[in-house]
């Protein structure tokens, strides 16, 4: 199990600064002017009670959406700061939920996921260019060629199989 974890991570590595300056983003130009546009519609209606008014929000949205950081700014005051701390709250969480799912259902199926079948892993520093040809030849693995002008033995044993679907 735990290499699903690591290759989550190996393969998402590069998107977790994308992750990070997205989440910003949506904060500012989402989370604060919602924020402040719901706060902002909530009215004093009949009887003393505070009641939401959709026409005001409408209007708050649109001036708050044009000024983001005016409304980052109105978020963080006094009056705003418990509208815009539980959006906050609540947006961030529905993000980490999301990137968790993404990670995890980017995490590899096997163990051996990503890895090349038949690769020439087994020579080191050129070392199979004694026997094998870089150019050309019958091919085995990338850049890996059994010569046909070698004289000698040249019997190739391959593992695997021939898949037809």
């Amino acid at each position: 199990m735990n290499y699903k974890i690591k290759g989550a991570i190996n393969r998402n590595k590069k998107y977790f600064l994308t992750f990070g300056i997205l989440w910003l983003v949506l904060v500012i130009v989402f989370v604060a002017p919602l924020a402040c546009s719901i706060k902002e519609a909530i009215v004093l209606g009949d009887n003393n009670t505070n009641v939401f008014s959709f026409e005001h929000f409408f209007m708050a949205i649109g001036e708050n959406i044009t000024n983001p950081f005016g409304s980052v700014a109105k978020g963080l005051s006094s009056e705003y700061i418990s509208n815009f701390g539980a959006g906050f709250v609540y947006f961030t969480i529905a993000y980490l939920l999301l990137v968790i799912i993404g990670i995890i259902r980017a995490a590899p199926k096997t163990e051996y996921a990503d890895i090349e079948h038949g690769s020439s892993d087994w020579a080191e520093n050129g070392e199979q260019y004694r026997i094998l040809s870089k150019k050309n030849g019958i091919i085995l693995a990338e850049d890996n060629y059994l010569p046909l002008d070698k004289m000698g033995n040249i019997n190739t044993l391959i593992v695997g199989r021939i898949r037809f679907w």
